[in-house]
This record gives structure tokens, C-alpha cells and sequence, in this order.
């Protein structure tokens, strides 16, 4: 693969670029993703067209005598580091850099549980195995230290296991089946199949449990129709606490027939699941129980009391939240707000699943950024997402106008570079409401070639004022060249500033199908076969910077993937936020 350094650059453009490094410093602080970008080898190991995620700004930093160093420098990759409140809230700071992208959990996800990407869980080893292991090697010593001291107060010791990722392992229906969107009526259909496999470690743990002496109770959140399955599949794989006492398995009412809400739960209209799950614990202590210790995967299994200790399972797959009983407050019994997590998946790697962020919960706050109701249509007039990009589009405007305008004057051709989409044209809409945050390239290309995406906001003000300046626009996409006419047409409907130095098919760059007279350009050399991102991105723009694609000077180059901006040929890059996918 051929370098992609530019050997060739005149004087004049090297004395702009250093003082583009003094510019960008005066934009510390901003969260713009404003760097200047020399530069540098293309990338050879993600394919262009993969699906995965990441946000987080390329943040420009101030050394001590001033200096802005380079992006290039580590600075053109995603944060690891997040706080993330559980309900969402976080998603209200206008800083989509700091939402942990949904498609690097997805990963982080696969990798902690051994899933090499088909949505099945290895079963023999991985983090989670490892994870589960000691917890329930743990819990085994506890288990009996804890019996001895109950009867030694003359108690009946009793334990209580949730079903769902407690006892019965949901991933691959999770995963495989539903693709991290709950459907009841598939979940129903897996349950009444008797599909799920233990969670690991389980089996033995109650079995060891009840070889001690404990009585052995479930509390689920599958209702009475499911209740005979359940016990059926939990029998299936070894877990035979309840074929012969179905009584100690409490299941919820459907409020149709004779399943209806029992006597000793109180809660008004519907129960939450701590009403029900607490109510119940307290149901088997007045039968005379003594509960030592009550296990589940939702801090809402666990909430609300009734029980000595309490045992939290590790995942991350999903996230069930209830409120807790009015006056209790039990701080232990929460979720983390920290998160180290790398873009790759490669976090996954520890055995600690509370470390990951919980994918419902990044949704959440990803709806609270993008002011979504729960509709996955996003607020087209305020949110923010939208003040951010506002910020940004005041922060960048006066930094790219001044260089279009300095480059006229010194009689350059000055360009500025524009992904598509997320950049100028705005996916949410499609992404959420009508993918579920799980790509569909028949679907996108409906969407394409229908027109519907509104414009990124802030980002037709930005163009106009560049084109204003004396900038020419030119697109850089990974929509391919049968999705070109639509894409452009779209760009015009929304605002864009279009023909001369607006946008133009010609000045419009767009991926070979492989088909016809769509192939890949003479401009690209890539060491694959199938050129990466970046291979084809940085190479377009050294094109469009040579004489046979111009003769531009690319002053700034802006997309919300870090692979639209590595890899060099622009003066500067602009990072902008999108926490719903990640293109590497």
C-alpha cells in the first residue's frame, strides 16, 4: 500500500498548517474535535462497510508553552472514560462524545461473553464463565457459613434465584434472536420451547445449596402461562429444585382466569417489581422462612428487603429498573456510573460485567441526548444534540471562513471536506425508530433513495457560510454510486448550497459497487482487495488535492466518524458527535 504522505506539499500550505496549530489551540475547552491533521498511513484492518460504533471528540490539548498538539498524535480516536447515570439522564449534557457508543458495547458485550459475532454465547469458556465461576465458588463457602449461623438461631434457611440470567442463561435469544429488542411474543415462543441453557455455574451452586439443607424458592418475572415451562427447562438442565414443589416458584399473574394477583401482595393496580418481588420475599418469611440469601441479575430482583444478603449476577444485556420501596434506601444496590471501556470490544476481555455499560441504559441516554420520547424519532428543534452541534457550528464557522478566505487570497483552490451521514444529512430517525440501533442495508437504502433525512442541524448554516467564503463543498460518503443522485437530491432538499462551489456530482465522491461501469477508481490503491475506510477516504482527499481532482486545498475536513477524518490530506478535522454507530 502506497504511503499517503505528502511529499509533494507546497511552502505556502506547510506555513498555513502551522498556523492552523496555533489556531486550534484558542478552541481548548470547546469539545469541537478541532485538530489540525497531518498526513498519515491509511488503516488496513477495518473493512468500510462494517457496522460497529463510536463516538467521543478528538480533543485538541494545550501543552505548557501553548502548543496545540496534533490529533494525529492519539488525539483522532474515542474516549474511554464515561459516566453514565442508569436512567438516562446523562444523555442531558450537550456531549455526544461522552455517551459510550452503542455499537462498541455491542462489541464489548460479544467479546465478554464469548460471542464471536453470530449472537451466540460460547458455553465452555469466556470472561462471563470465568466471572461466574468465582461468584458461585464464592457463594458455595458463604452458603455454608451462613446455614450453620441460621440454624444455629433456630431458623429454616432458604434461598431465593430470579429465572431470567439467574438460572436460565437468556444470551442467545437476547443476542442472536432479538438483537438487544425485547419481543414477548419471540420470548414466549423460547420459553414454552424450553430453550435456555443454565447460567453457568448455577447448577452446582443449588445443587450444593440444597445438599446443605437450604429450601429453594424462585420468584421470576414470567407470568402463570409460562410457569409450567419454566420449571420444565430449569429441570431440563439440572436444576430440579421445583418439578416436585411447583408451589415454591412464584410466577406473575396475567389477570386473566384464575391468575390473578395473590392476597399478599398489597400494591395497588399493577405491581413494580420490587412490590411484587419484595412482597413475595416477605410472603415465604411469614410461611417461616428465613431468607440468607436472594440472587438475581436486576438490582430490582434485589431491592426492597427480606432477605440477609443479597447477591447481584453480572449483565449487561439488559437493564429492568424499578422503583424501591417507599423510605428504603440501599445505595449498595445500584449501578455503576463509571466506565473504562475501549472502542474495540476489547474491555470485554476482563470478567467483570458490571464494568460494561448496560446497553438499555446507553439507549436511554442516547433518547434523553437526541430528545427522543421513547418514539426513536428524534426533536428536530431542540435537545442536546442540537446544542451541541450549535456550539460547535459557532466555535468552527469563524475558524473555516478565515481559511477559505486566506486561501483565495493567496490564489489557492481551498475545499472543505463533508461526510454524509450524521454529517450533513441526519440518521436518527432511521437508525432508531426504524432499525432498533441494528443496521439494515435494504432498509438504509429506502431511506436513501426516498430522501427522507433532514439535515444535520447547524450544518447547512456552516456550508453556506464556507461556500460564502469562497470554500468549495465536496462530499466524501460511504453511500455508494447507485445511491449518488438520491444522496444529492436530498442534500438540495434540505438546504445545501448546490452547483458551483455547492455541492456537485462531480465534486461528490461516492463507493464502486463492483458492478457495471461502478468500479473502484484509478486514484485508490489499496493493499486489499476491499479498501477500509480510511484507505478510501484519505486517498480520495490526497486525489482531490492532486491536479486531476482539482487541485483543491482541503482547509477542513468534517465527519462524525474518526475514519472520515484519519489518515491526512486536510488541514484541520472536526469530530462530530454520534453515539449510534461506529464505523472504525
Amino acid at each position: 500500500m502506497p504511503s499517503t504522505s505528502r511529499s509533494h506539499t507546497p511552502v505556502r500550505t506547510l506555513r498555513r498548517r502551522v498556523a492552523a496549530v496555533g489556531l486550534a489551540a484558542t478552541l481548548v475547552g470547546t469539545g469541537l474535535g478541532l485538530g489540525t491533521a497531518g498526513p498519515a498511513a491509511a488503516r488496513t484492518t477495518d473493512p468500510a462497510a462494517a457496522r460497529t460504533t463510536d463516538p467521543a471528540a478528538a480533543r485538541t490539548t494545550t501543552t505548557a508553552a501553548g502548543a496545540s498538539s496534533s490529533p494525529l498524535n492519539g488525539r483522532l480516536t474515542p474516549r474511554t472514560h464515561f459516566t453514565m447515570q442508569p436512567d438516562g439522564s446523562s444523555g442531558r449534557r450537550a456531549d455526544g462524545a461522552g455517551i459510550p457508543n452503542i455499537d462498541s458495547v455491542k462489541k464489548t458485550i460479544a467479546t465478554y461473553y464469548g460471542d464471536p459475532g453470530t449472537g451466540i454465547a460460547d458455553k465452555t469458556s469466556s470472561p462471563y464463565i470465568t466471572q461466574m465461576t468465582r461468584i458461585t465458588d464464592r457463594q458455595q463457602k458463604l452458603l455454608k457459613t451462613w446455614y450453620r449461623q441460621a440454624k444455629r438461631e433456630g431458623r429454616k434457611p432458604a434461598i431465593v434465584l430470579d429465572t431470567d440470567d439467574t438460572t436460565l442463561w437468556t444470551y442467545d435469544m437476547e443476542v442472536a434472536a432479538m438483537h438487544f429488542v425485547f419481543d414477548p411474543t419471540l420470548q414466549n415462543q423460547w420459553v414454552q420451547d424450553e430453550r435456555f441453557p443454565a447460567v453457568p455455574g448455577m447448577v452446582r451452586l443449588v445443587a450444593a445449596a440444597r445438599a446443605m439443607g437450604y429450601t429453594v424458592f424462585g420468584i421470576t418475572g414470567r407470568n402463570d402461562d409460562q410457569k409450567a415451562a419454566s420449571i420444565a427447562n430449569l429441570d431440563k438442565v439440572g436444576i430440579t429444585a421445583f418439578d416436585r414443589h411447583p408451589g415454591r416458584y412464584y410466577t406473575k399473574w396475567t389477570g386473566t382466569g384464575s391468575s390473578k394477583q395473590p392476597s399478599y401482595l398489597t400494591c395497588v393496580s399493577t405491581c413494580t417489581t420490587v412490590e411484587y418481588k419484595a412482597g413475595t420475599r416477605k410472603h415465604i418469611q411469614e410461611l417461616g422462612y428465613t431468607i440468607v440469601a436472594n440472587y438475581g441479575d436486576q438490582w430490582s430482583d434485589l431491592q426492597g428487603g427480606y432477605a440477609r444478603h443479597s447477591v447481584k449476577l453480572p449483565n449487561p444485556t439488559y437493564y429492568l429498573p424499578s422503583p424501591n420501596l417507599p423510605g428504603l434506601d440501599q445505595p449498595k444496590l445500584s449501578p455503576r456510573t463509571h466506565f473504562t471501556m475501549k472502542p474495540d470490544g476489547s474491555s470485554g476481555k476482563k470478567p467483570d460485567g458490571e464494568g460494561i455499560p448496560n446497553i438499555d441504559s446507553v439507549k436511554k441516554t442516547i433518547y434523553t441526548y437526541d430528545n427522543d420520547p421513547g418514539t426513536g424519532i428524534a426533536d428536530k428543534t431542540a435537545s442536546p444534540y442540537i446544542t451541541e452541534m450549535a456550539r460547535i457550528e459557532r466555535k468552527v464557522e469563524p475558524v473555516i471562513t478565515r481559511s477559505c478566505r486566506a486561501a483565495v487570497a493567496r490564489g489557492d483552490k481551498p475545499a472543505v471536506v463533508l461526510d454524509t451521514d450524521d454529517t450533513t444529512l441526519w440518521t436518527y430517525d432511521m437508525e432508531v425508530a426504524a432499525m432498533k440501533f441494528v443496521f439494515d442495508p435494504k432498509l438504509q437504502d429506502v431511506y436513501v433513495q426516498d430522501q427522507r433525512f433532514p439535515a444535520t442541524p447547524s450544518m447547512v448554516v456552516l456550508a453556506t457560510a464556507a461556500k460564502k467564503a469562497g470554500c468549495t463543498l465536496i462530499g466524501l460518503t460511504g453511500r455508494n454510486d447507485d445511491q449518488k443522485a438520491a444522496s444529492l437530491a436530498n442534500l438540495a432538499k434540505v438546504g445545501y448550497p448546490m452547483g458551483g462551489r455547492g455541492f456537485t456530482a462531480a465534486n461528490y465522491y461516492t463507493k464502486w459497487t463492483g458492478v457495471g461501469s461502478s468500479q473502484q477508481p484509478s486514484y485508490i490503491s489499496c493493499a486489499t482487495a476491499k479498501c477500509t475506510t480510511v484507505e478510501y477516504k484519505s486517498q480520495t482527499r490526497r486525489h482531490i488535492e492532486s491536479a486531476a481532482g482539482g487541485g483543491y486545498d482541503i482547509v477542513a475536513n468534517l465527519g462524525d466518524q474518526f475514519s472520515d477524518l484519519q489518515g491526512g490530506y486536510a488541514d484541520r478535522t472536526v469530530k462530530l458527535p454520534n453515539p449510534t454507530y461506529y464505523l472504525p
